[in-house]
C-alpha cells in the first residue's frame, strides 16, 4: 500500500502495487497460498505485529483479494481465504521467488516449491507471446519506446 498518490503514475503496476505493494502484502498472500487461513497462523508463521496485520487482512478483503469465512459462532471466529482473485497472485508470487532465486545469492529460507497438481512438475512463470506463443527472454520484450 503506498502512503502516498503519484503524479503521472497512473498506470496498472502503479494501481497494483496500491493494492500488493506494501511490504508484508505479498508475505500475506503467499502464506495463504501455502494454506494459511487463520489470524493466529499468519502471526506465528510471519512473526507480523497484530495489529500490522489487521491492517492488511482488511485491506485485502476490501480490494477482494482475501474473503473472511466464519468457522465458529461462540465466540466468532474467521478464516481468511483467497479469492480467484487472490489466488491469480500465484503468478506474482511464484514469479518474485524465481528471481530472488536467479538474481539474489545466498541461502534463504525455505523456497516455495510449487508443481503442478495434474503430474508433479515444477512450475515456472515465464513471458510469451500472446500472437505467435514463443518464449521469450526479457531481452526479446520491448517496454516503451526502446
Amino acid at each position: 500500500m503506498l502512503k502516498h498518490t503519484y503524479v503521472g503514475q497512473e498506470c496498472n503496476l502503479a494501481r497494483s502495487l496500491e493494492v500488493v505493494g506494501e511490504r508484508w502484502t505479498l508475505l500475506i498472500v503467499r502464506s495463504a497460498l501455502l494454506g494459511t487461513r487463520r489470524f493466529e497462523g499468519f502471526t506465528e508463521e510471519l512473526d507480523i505485529a497484530r495489529n500490522t496485520l489487521n491492517k492488511r487482512l482488511r485491506r485485502l478483503m476490501e480490494h477482494g483479494v482475501l474473503e473472511r469465512v466464519p468457522y465458529q459462532e461462540r465466540p466468532p471466529r474467521f478464516d481468511y481465504v483467497l479469492t480467484p482473485s487472490g489466488r491469480d497472485l500465484a503468478h506474482a508470487v511464484i514469479a518474485l521467488t524465481q528471481w530472488a532465486e536467479q538474481r539474489l545469492p545466498g541461502v534463504s529460507a525455505p523456497p516455495i516449491d510449487p508443481a503442478h497438481r495434474g503430474c508433479g512438475g515444477a512450475v515456472r512463470v515465464e513471458l510469451r507471446c500472446a500472437e505467435c506463443g514463443a518464449r521469450l527472454h526479457a531481452e526479446d520484450v520491448a517496454v516503451g519506446d526502446d
